[in-house]
């Protein structure tokens, strides 16, 4: 008799969403944002080792489907995202996002996950990462603007990467600071809901934009940037979509991560195609400066980019294999002999 059950080549590992959120309390949530971020740094700092493009998109009015693919080689990976400010009213989602890492040299996947929370985690890790590199020195309170559904994250990994002890909530949706401000209780930080932008920046070191609307967007005003701050905007994701007047923009340095991919969708596709900007890869490298003195604005103009998948793919992978916290998805054909694909077929009837 036919033996028709996968054989192991037929096998890939597959982390669903109720697995991600078992090893996330399996590691620890701000366990796991640093170890996130180590991988996120490491894959920066051999930056020249991967195939890099500006991801893959399909515009809507109503929002964006992306694929974000890279290679640094031997290991191939992939996310498909999306982007919908306006899901939250039909009770979707915003951001809902899957990855998939592959074998080069024989194309075979080697892993496939939920991406969606595994995605607010990897954004805020290398928010972190960016902000321990050009932060003020001895930062230690974060505004927080926008209090959706990555604002949690970013506050825990200032937190738990940068040291940062109060975070300062405003949304001009107050049942999203509230929101924020309850799941942030008992993790050790500090919380001051703020009815305005301008009331939660006050003595903040670090301010973190993340807003929503799919919109030329001013949340951020020139004369609310006071000299010496690190901004770490976040929410400018897409044409047509940022939150910093331009003004900022000139008084800033600027740092970013692929910058052929953040003049279309960043802040600075609000100035001109030649406007100088560093890249976080290079500082991580030694190869450019960073935070200059102390009384520049640096500016992280983030737009997320496919490295930072691939170090949380990585990541996942080397997890799991410790965990076995995976199911084995029958997802790749193999028959007996791999030139007869209609005789397994056929033998299946």
């Amino acid at each position: 008799m036919t033996n028709l059950n996968p054989s192991d080549k037929a096998l890939v590992p597959f982390v669903s969403v109720d697995q991600m959120m078992k090893l996330i309390h399996h590691i620890g949530v701000e366990v796991m944002l640093r170890g996130l971020a180590d991988y996120i740094e490491a894959d920066f700092k051999r930056w020249e080792l991967f195939d890099k493009t500006p991801r893959v998109a399909s515009h809507s009015e109503k929002g964006v489907i992306e694929l974000m693919p890279t290679s640094d080689g031997d290991v191939y990976g992939f996310k498909y995202v999306n982007g919908h400010p306006d899901n939250t009213k039909d009770g979707f989602q915003t951001v809902t996002a899957f990855g998939l890492l592959a074998n080069v040299a024989n194309g075979y996947p080697v892993l496939l996950t939920e991406m969606t929370i595994l995605t607010a985690l990897r954004t805020a890790a290398t928010s972190a990462v960016v902000a321990r590199l050009l932060a003020p020195k001895g930062s230690h309170v974060m505004a927080m603007i926008g209090n959706g559904a990555q604002s949690e994250f970013q506050s825990l990994a200032m937190k738990a990467i940068c040291g940062v002890d109060e975070v300062r909530l405003y949304d001009i949706d107050r049942a999203a600071t509230a929101k924020c401000a309850g799941n942030l209780a008992g993790h050790g930080i500090k919380v001051v809901e703020c009815d305005t932008a301008e009331e939660a920046i006050m003595g903040a070191q670090i301010i973190t934009t993340c807003t929503a609307d799919k919109q030329y967007a001013t949340i951020l005003t020139d004369n609310m940037v006071g000299s010496g701050v690190h901004i770490n905007a976040i929410g400018g994701d897409c044409p047509g979509k940022t939150e910093l007047a331009p003004a900022i923009l000139h008084r800033s340095g600027i740092f970013v991560e692929f910058p052929e991919q953040t003049r279309i969708e960043g802040e600075i596709q609000q100035l001109e195609a030649d406007h100088p900007v560093t890249e976080i890869w290079q500082v991580l490298t030694g190869q450019a400066e960073g935070r200059r003195d102390a009384q520049q604005i640096t500016l992280f103009d983030s737009v997320g980019f496919a490295i930072e998948d691939f170090s949380a793919l990585r990541y996942v992978r080397d997890q799991i294999a410790e965990t076995g916290l995976f199911q084995p998805l029958d997802l790749l054909a193999d028959p007996d002999d791999p030139r007869d694909l209609f005789g397994m077929l056929q033998r299946a009837g």
